[in-house]
């Protein structure tokens, strides 16, 4: 009897394990750069080669910062939003062009709208890396110290958006730099 109740009970707390595994979004990939100062990083900017972009350049205010590419099927589904938020001016959007041809990115944004402050090119990703980025997109909520307080990993959907960034963004704003 004891022989066919311990596998039995093995078998048990395995697919207990299993099937709460069914029900966690891959998505949500733990960041342990949140709550952390952003990563030091220095890029020349997308549209202008002779200027730079850096995380001085966050200094000061509430950011969202976006990584994307011309070749994201995603990212090109999520720039709608991105283009919405741009019009309420609710928050200013600085983008890292991940491992993109200049001549891609450019034709993207032309093509689409630029919804960025600024865009750093990263063509190598080495900046990506220590940003922690993955894949394309992701974005970064960033608060006024130059802490990051969220990461979307993925497109930002509308829900998200509404749900969970503009209210942490409204709270930002309120808080002293």
């Amino acid at each position: 009897m004891k022989r066919t109740l311990i596998p039995l009970m093995v078998f048990v707390v395995l697919a207990g394990f299993l099937f709460a595994g069914l029900s966690l979004n891959p998505r949500n990939l733990p960041s342990p750069l949140v709550g952390k100062t952003i990563p030091q990083f220095h890029l020349t900017q997308l549209k202008n080669t002779e200027a730079s972009f850096s995380n001085a350049d966050l200094a000061g205010k509430v950011t969202l910062v976006n990584a994307w590419a011309s070749w994201c099927i995603t990212c090109r589904q999520e720039h709608e939003l991105l283009m919405t938020v741009i019009k309420k001016n609710e928050v200013p959007i600085y983008g890292i062009n991940y491992k993109d041809e200049r001549a891609d990115a450019m034709a993207y944004l032309q093509q689409l709208g630029d919804p960025y402050v600024m865009n750093g090119h990263d063509l190598n990703g080495r900046a990506g890396i220590e940003w922690g980025i993955i894949a394309t997109p992701e974005s970064f909520v960033v608060d006024k110290r130059g802490i990051i307080r969220y990461k979307v990993n993925g497109a930002i959907t509308i829900e998200t958006w509404t749900k969970t960034i503009e209210p942490l963004i409204a709270q930002l704003n309120k808080e002293p730099g």
